[in-house]
């Protein structure tokens, strides 16, 4: 039996899709990889022939109301994209990038510099009583954390460097040296990782318990989780963490993986805003840093190379430097804080995952803090309309 994997690339810029066969080539329908916009929400029934019914009378809202949940319903089939049984007249080996082969079966980011310059510091106005309370609980979250790794969050000017050295503001705690970066990344990164794996893992046994299909979510989820542990391989490769780090790692890794278990179980879409929050002040954080290490604030890592293990993971030229490393993982958290609020806004239990079979490119992720649920569904529509494309031309061409 073959299986297919869904992995978004990097191919001469924008975000691309790349399907694999992992065996023998199948046939994808043109009308089967995304849902079809006729899908009934509650039942999945699909009417392929049947004359259009006489629509009845709505207000403009709820007919976009109406087509957005067509369009993102998990109810329909195919809305997890290409299914071995699918038949149809185009090969999907015509969407595959042979000039890309990747050793990771998960999301496997790729930037151009461009890509990376492109990140933005923004943040989503809240716009409830609840919005308010993730962004209150977020920055207490970030208060705590700052205290923890002696971080002021203190911009250096060249003024600052007229009265005082890098080492005195180092002193003075308003200049983090490497060594107090590295411990603030690694326990950032450290707890990155849970959410994806406990959302994932959730939506995994939700849809073995209910004996259906997860609508894509579940393989975004584990994306990011995985994605998240390689920024906390790669940084372990710069500096080991004394064992009082390790100590403060575990003890915060089990009661940040309980609580935001029982959240996610209760409200995932409380859960997602909440990550979404954080990834806004990780943006942050790794602008400042970044920041610092072009002004010149970080001597020790001017020219320091990037790891093997980052520039294998990400792609980079084999003359890559740490710098570059710190703007990708910037650019995946960007990415994480898009997806998350996009999928904040959609209903948790009957919209499809629209990112499954890739995402939006880099500038928008790295720009916007989210879709909304209704460009959530246009993305969706327009990802399905390329898609046909070009299975269509290659059709054409076979």
């Amino acid at each position: 039996m073959s299986s297919l994997i869904a992995m978004p690339l990097r191919a001469g810029g924008p975000s691309v899709l790349r399907l694999a066969a992992a065996s023998t080539s199948r046939r994808v329908t043109a009308a089967g990889l995304y849902p079809l916009m006729t899908a009934s929400l509650h039942t999945g029934a699909v009417a392929r022939n049947a004359p259009a019914p006489t629509p009845s009378p709505k207000t403009a809202a709820a007919a976009a109301a109406d087509t957005t949940t067509r369009a993102l319903s998990q109810e329909g089939p195919r809305s997890e994209g290409a299914h071995y049984n699918d038949k149809t007249e185009a090969d999907i080996s015509a969407l595959i990038d042979v000039d890309k082969p990747g050793g990771w079966t998960l999301m496997n980011p790729i930037y151009t510099e461009s890509d990376l310059d492109s990140v933005k510091v923004v943040y989503r106005k809240p716009e409830n009583i609840a919005d308010r309370a993730i962004r209150g609980s977020v920055l207490l979250t970030r208060w705590a954390f700052d205290k923890f790794t002696g971080y002021k969050g203190t911009h250096i000017t060249p003024e600052h460097l007229k009265t005082k050295t890098i080492e005195q503001l180092r002193e003075t705690g308003d200049l983090l040296s490497d060594k107090a970066w590295l411990k603030r990344i690694i326990f950032l990164e450290s707890i990155a990782g849970v959410p994806g794996m406990v959302g994932g893992t959730l939506r995994h046994l939700r849809s073995l318990r209910l004996l259906r299909r997860d609508g894509g979510w579940i393989h975004t989820l584990l994306e990011e989780a995985e994605n998240e542990r390689m920024h906390l391989l790669t940084f372990m490769t710069v500096a080991r963490p004394s064992w009082m780090t390790r100590a403060l790692v575990l003890a915060g890794q089990g009661v940040f993986y309980n609580l935001f278990f029982l959240t996610y179980l209760i409200t995932p879409k409380t859960a997602h805003r909440f990550v979404a929050a954080l990834e806004e002040e990780a943006v942050r954080t790794y602008t400042h840093c970044i920041e610092d290490i072009e002004n010149g604030l970080v001597p020790e890592w001017n020219d320091k190379p990037a790891p093997q293990i980052a520039i294998d993971y990400w792609r980079m030229p084999e003359d890559a430097s740490l710098l570059d490393v710190i703007k990708a993982v910037r650019a995946d958290e960007a990415t994480h804080r898009f997806v998350n609020h996009s999928l904040a806004n959609l209903d948790q239990k009957h919209d499809f995952n629209p990112f499954a079979l890739g995402e939006p490119a880099p500038e928008i992720r790295g720009s916007i803090p989210g879709f909304t649920r209704e460009e959530s569904a246009k993305y969706a529509n327009e990802t399905q309309q390329k898609l046909l494309g070009a299975a269509k031309e290659q059709e054409k061409q076979s």
